[in-house]
């Protein structure tokens, strides 16, 4: 592959790789081998160990888990604050006229729907489950206070709020737009694979198409499909409280496999008909849905305290972003390491597949566009949707209203606690239930997309069997973890899931290093 003319608005690498060049065609897939064939096995192993013996799985599990949180609290916390200047750097330096795909690019999708899907695969599902239960969590005490205050208090609403938006604001949001970014880049105007692997090219060059590269994936993979079988199964529980809340039906091993049997078949149909006919289609669902039931709590619920809240979880964010960022001298352990690395650690597990969904439909895009979109924008839109969920609770929970003025007993049902105190309380815990469901199928399939890109070499256009065969084990290794070992199992594979962050987290610092080098060398097309 020859660098293209300068007229052309892109420079690509010279390399002899081709895409799908060292794959495989077996039972009509088309797959890297090395890549797929490990990631499976690897996979295979860690389920069959989580089944057959779930309690040391969990203890194993869980310790490396402890021991990468524990020990290396300060590196999770020092590269996310650096993921989130870097970002802002990138809005404010020349690379920000660089356009993804080349000067003459256009973008693919609207920006409404851009939008719309990135947060949907980002962390909708998660903030539908914690967009309540965490502010209340914070200021009612339980597992943990920041910086220990004290519970119930004024000081303890401030830093509820602002310890939430500290979680789901720029730092994920930046971790996210890092990986995104480096694989537009390098995929776009490079010409190298859509794959994690490309993003290594300016620092290792050929090497990246040999075992480094493989090393990449394989990572990539495994914390992709670990992070939504969890997700998925950890969800399927959240929905299963919900219906038992609102219909009275049984909270039963059978209704959660019914749930994920349900989620996964809508999965399929989605990846089946691709990225237009499937993943697009439902988040713009998605945001439509979540809108109108925002939109609903603001005019029945104490609609005053709303928009106060949204000025206070705004200056509460700022006012404490640079003491909740420091790791020297955190008294508040129980809260520092069990939130706050914990949360840093699954953001960065999560990464590769957000990151990769996000660059695959972000062509066309000013680097300058990408990073106010991917880190910005949704910072805002989440400050607008704490507000009214974890605001209307937070209120409730000041005039002891509700099970939620006694603290959290069951995170999975806070949100459902609190529609209980508004008007029309069946109409929107169903409606609730609703997004939480088509959220999963949006993770699940836009993931089935990205692990099908990653083990076939970066080929977008691989048959489509591969993308549904993920889809499908995503819900086998639910059903499977369910079943063979509760909670517990399910625990143990999120606790791998965050293990992997670990190393995850030195590849994107140096990720950074690498992009930084791949747009300087696009600058002098821009001049």
């Amino acid at each position: 592959m020859s660098n293209k003319a300068p007229d052309s608005g892109r420079a690509e690498y010279n390399t002899s790789y081709k895409v799908g060049q060292d794959n495989i065609q077996f039972l009509g897939l088309d797959v890297l081998n090395p890549v797929f064939t490990t990631s499976a096995l690897i996979i295979l192993a860690f389920i069959l160990g989580s089944i057959l013996f779930p309690a040391d799985a969990s203890a194993v599990l869980s310790g490396a888990k402890s021991w990468s949180i524990n020990n290396f609290d300060w590196f999770f916390m020092v590269a996310g604050n650096i993921f989130v200047l870097f970002c802002l750097a990138l809005i404010l330096l020349p690379f920000g006229r660089i356009r993804l795909g080349g000067t003459e690019a256009k973008a693919e999708h609207s920006t409404i729907t851009w939008f719309s899907m990135l947060f949907a695969a980002g962390m909708g599902i998660g903030l539908m489950f914690w967009s309540v239960a965490e502010p209340v969590a914070y200021y009612t005490g339980w597992y943990g206070t920041p910086f220990e205050v004290m519970k119930n208090t004024p000081e303890a609403k401030d830093l509820a709020m602002g310890a939430t938006m500290f979680h789901w604001g720029l730092h994920p949001w930046a971790i996210y737009a890092v990986v995104a970014l480096s694989l537009a880049f390098f995929a776009y105007n490079k010409g190298l694979p859509l794959t994690i692997r490309s993003a290594f090219y300016p620092l290792f060059g050929e090497k990246v198409w040999g075992a480094i590269g493989h090393f990449i994936d394989i990572i990539s993979v495994i914390a992709t499909i670990f992070g939504l079988a969890t997700s998925l199964g950890f969800g399927a529980q959240q929905a299963t409280s919900g219906l038992n809340f609102l219909f009275d039906i049984p909270n039963t091993l059978t209704t959660q496999i019914f749930v994920i049997c349900g989620v996964t078949a809508v999965a399929i149909v989605s990846v089946a008909r691709g990225l237009e006919g499937g993943v697009k289609l439902l988040s713009n669902v998605n945001m439509i849905i979540a809108a109108a039931l925002a939109i609903f709590i603001v005019i029945v619920g104490h609609t005053g305290a709303i928009f106060a809240a949204m000025g206070s979880f705004l200056l509460n964010y700022v006012e404490h972003i640079i003491p909740l960022s420091n790791w020297i001298g955190r008294e508040d352990e129980t809260f520092y390491h069990g939130w706050t690395v914990f949360y840093w650690a699954w953001w960065i597990s999560w990464s590769p597949f957000v990151g990769m969904f996000i660059a695959r439909v972000s062509r066309g895009r000013t680097v300058r566009e990408f990073i106010i979109a991917v880190l910005l924008v949704p910072t805002l839109v989440t400050l607008v949707w704490m507000s009214v969920f974890g605001g209307s609770a937070l209120e409730q929970v000041q005039n002891g209203v509700g099970e939620l003025a006694n603290g959290i007993s069951d995170s999975s049902l806070a949100m459902f606690q609190m529609f209980e105190h508004l008007p029309l309380t069946a109409i929107t815990s169903f409606v609730g239930i609703i997004l939480v469901l088509v959220f999963f199928v949006t993770s699940s399939d836009s993931g089935s997309l990205v692990i099908d890109g990653i083990t076939a070499g970066g080929k977008t256009d691989a048959p489509m069997i591969q993308r549904v065969f993920w889809a499908v084990l995503e819900g086998i290794i639910a059903i499977a973890l369910l079943v063979g070992g509760g909670s517990e199992a399910l625990g143990a594979i999120q606790a791998a899931a965050i293990t992997i962050g670990l190393p995850f987290t030195l590849l994107m610092l140096v990720m950074c290093v690498s992009l930084w080098k791949g747009l300087s060398s696009d600058m002098h097309l821009y001049k």
